[in-house]
C-alpha cells in the first residue's frame, strides 16, 4: 500500500456556488488519505468565498488552496490546465480527482496530455494497492461490465469520479487544516477563449442531479417538457430526455440520458412516456429507484421500474406535481 500519499482535488463551482459532487470527490480522497496516512489538497480555482475553505476542511482537506487571476472566475480548460500545472510543480501529487462531470472530463484529458500521464473517467471506486499502484473500477459497454484498471509509473495518477456513488458522512467541525491563497500567472489567449464563457448555474447538470425526469417521444411535443421542468422545480431535480427527443430537436444534446447521452445514478429516476430502448436502459438502470409512466403495460422500461404507472403521461406527470407540492410545502 502507497505510503504517504498526497491527494488533490479540483473543486467545481459556477462562479459563485459550490458543485454538490466536489464534496463527494473530498469525500473519496478523505477514505483513502485514512488507509494511507496521507494528505488531501483540495484546489480551488477563481473562488473568492474564502469561508468555503472551512467546509472543505470539515469534509476531510488538510489543506486548501485558493489559485487566483481574473480570468479563473469562469472555467475555461486552457485557463484552469495551465493553473494546475503551475500548481503540480510546486508539490508533485501521487493522484488527482476531479468530478466525471463535462467539465471535469475535459480537465482531466487536458492534464492527461499535458503532464503525460494516465488517466481514468467515470470512475466508481478507486483504492490504493501494495507497490504504489492505484487501481479504479469504471463501466464499460454501456455498464454491462466493469473494468479495473491499474496505474503505473509516472504521476499524478487522474481519475474522475461518477457523481452520487462517493457521498460522505456529516463533517466534522473538529477537523483543522490549512488555507492558502495563490495568484496565478497565465499567458494571454484569444478573445475567442476569453469570451468562450459557458451559462452555468441555470440548470442542475442531469449527471449531478439526486433526481431525474426523463421524457420519451410519449411527451407528444416539446411544448409538454414544461411539465417535467416543473415538477423537476417542486422536487429539485433535473430534466433528463431520450434520444429520439433530441434527435427531433426538442432538447438539447446535454440532456440526453442514454448510450449515446449521458449516464445517471440518481436516487430516484422518472420515465416519462419512454418506452426503454436498450440504448436508454444503458444511461440509467443504476438510479437507485426508477418510476416509469407509460399507456403500454408491455414497455420494457416496466422490466426495470421499481414502480410503473400505466397511464397518460401528460395527465399523470400533472397530477404527480400537484401532489409533491402539496406535500412538501405542508
Amino acid at each position: 500500500m502507497t505510503a504517504n500519499p498526497i491527494i488533490g482535488v479540483v473543486v467545481e463551482h459556477d462562479g459563485e456556488d459550490i458543485k454538490p459532487v466536489s464534496f463527494e470527490v473530498i469525500n473519496a480522497a478523505r477514505k483513502l488519505a485514512d488507509l494511507t496516512s496521507g494528505k488531501v489538497i483540495v484546489f480551488c480555482l477563481g473562488l473568492k468565498e474564502e469561508g468555503a475553505a472551512d467546509f472543505f476542511i470539515q469534509k476531510g482537506a488538510d489543506e486548501v488552496r485558493f489559485l487566483d487571476h481574473p480570468d479563473l472566475k469562469n472555467y475555461i480548460h486552457e485557463n484552469y490546465g495551465n493553473a494546475l500545472v503551475q500548481e503540480f510543480e510546486k508539490t508533485p501529487l501521487d493522484l488527482l480527482l476531479l468530478p466525471a462531470t463535462i467539465n471535469g472530463k475535459e480537465l482531466s484529458a487536458v492534464l492527461s496530455a499535458r503532464l503525460g500521464v494516465g488517466v481514468a473517467t467515470d470512475c466508481i471506486a478507486v483504492s490504493f494497492l501494495s507497490g504504489n499502484e492505484v487501481e479504479a473500477v469504471r463501466p464499460v459497454s454501456s455498464g454491462k461490465a466493469l473494468a479495473t484498471v491499474r496505474f503505473k509509473g509516472k504521476k499524478p495518477h487522474i481519475l474522475t469520479l461518477r457523481p452520487n456513488i462517493f457521498r460522505g458522512s456529516e463533517p466534522s467541525v473538529k477537523r483543522v487544516g490549512e488555507i492558502f491563497r495563490t495568484d496565478i500567472l497565465l499567458p494571454d489567449f484569444s478573445m475567442f477563449a476569453q469570451e468562450l464563457v459557458k451559462n452555468v448555474g441555470t440548470q442542475l447538470d442531469i449527471t449531478e442531479a439526486r433526481i431525474v425526469i426523463s421524457g420519451g417521444l410519449g411527451m407528444q411535443g416539446p411544448e409538454n417538457f414544461k411539465l417535467l421542468e416543473e415538477l423537476a422545480e417542486v422536487l429539485g431535480g433535473a430534466v433528463g430526455a431520450s434520444r429520439p427527443v433530441v434527435d427531433n430537436g426538442w432538447r438539447e444534446y446535454s440532456n440526453q440520458v442514454g448510450q449515446t447521452g449521458r449516464t445517471v445514478s440518481p436516487d430516484l429516476y422518472f420515465a416519462c412516456g419512454i418506452s426503454g430502448s436498450v440504448q436508454h436502459l444503458a444511461g440509467m438502470a443504476s438510479s437507485r429507484c426508477i418510476v416509469a409512466i407509460n399507456t403500454d403495460p408491455n414497455a420494457p422500461i416496466f422490466s426495470v421500474a421499481d414502480y410503473g404507472i400505466i397511464g397518460d403521461v401528460l395527465k399523470v406527470i400533472p397530477a404527480l406535481t400537484h401532489e409533491f407540492r402539496k406535500t412538501l410545502t405542508s
